[in-house]
């Protein structure tokens, strides 16, 4: 019996490469990474990323249109779950769809996209790669494999749930990798008080 493929498993290691890089740059800027004080002055890429998680959700594009948005920002609708009869079939991507692997279909994210994306009814979380296009349904914002559903406490029972699905790493048109809303670090319970 096949095991279940976790994300980290079926990420492509150029993109934890890339992210590793994005992250080393932007420490390697202007001075040295222990004489910066990251909590007022964070580099540019994490202050941009903070600057787009500030920023209300968009909803989806209407109907079959599909719009690659390169700019990072959250969006928010309905989530499905993609059905049986996808299974083995090629995705947009040209890899196979696998119903245990953590992917996604959106109509605005640019394939190979790494997004995050929080039910928010359970308040629970995955991240997904944007392998395929869909959903093409108003409202829905992203259809997601079975096993990425049960991640975030969707079944087929509900077939539909509100999420925000919040870019981590997303492909530019010139090859490069930009931080989204999704790699802004969570605020930490002190500065909530």
């Amino acid at each position: 019996m096949a095991q279940p493929r976790c994300l980290d498993a079926s990420l492509n290691w150029q993109y934890l490469g890339a992210i590793t890089g994005l992250a080393l740059a932007a420490f390697a800027q202007n001075q040295p990474a222990f004489a910066r004080d990251y909590r007022t002055d964070p580099p540019p890429p994490i202050a941009e990323a903070e600057n787009l998680a500030e920023l209300p959700p968009v909803a989806p594009p209407k109907g079959h249109r599909i719009v690659d948005d390169h700019s990072g920002r959250k969006e928010e609708g309905k989530a499905s779950i993609y059905a049986h009869v996808f299974d083995g079939r090629t995705m947009a991507d040209g890899e196979r769809y696998d119903p245990r692997a953590g992917v996604a279909a959106s109509k605005s994210l640019p394939l190979g996209t790494i997004a995050k994306v929080t039910n928010l009814e359970t308040g629970k979380s995955t991240k997904v790669k944007i392998a395929d296009r869909g959903p093409f349904v108003d409202g829905r914002v992203v259809d997601l494999t079975p096993h990425a559903a049960h991640a975030i406490g969707l079944t087929n029972a509900e077939g539909l749930a509100p999420v925000i699905v919040s870019p981590v790493v997303v492909p530019q048109p010139n090859g490069t990798l930009k931080l989204g809303a999704g790699a802004a670090p969570a605020p930490s319970k002190e500065a909530s008080r």
